[in-house]
């Protein structure tokens, strides 16, 4: 009887072994965040800038 319960206990405060890593869902969710800024970007070639160094598209 007491050992299940120690098994579910340790099974709940448990650390990941690895610090630094990431589960697959947030692997996933920092791909998804990392497409949608490459989505968002602009390219820089396609920004000119001013003589007083102002950026005008």
């Amino acid at each position: 009887m007491i050992a299940p319960a120690l098994l579910v206990a340790a099974a709940c405060s448990s650390q990941p072994d690895d610090p630094g890593a990431v589960t697959p869902e947030e692997a996933q969710q920092l791909n998804d965040a990392a497409a949608m800024l490459d989505a968002n970007s602009v390219d820089a070639n396609a920004v000119m800038t001013t003589d007083n160094g102002t950026a005008r598209p």
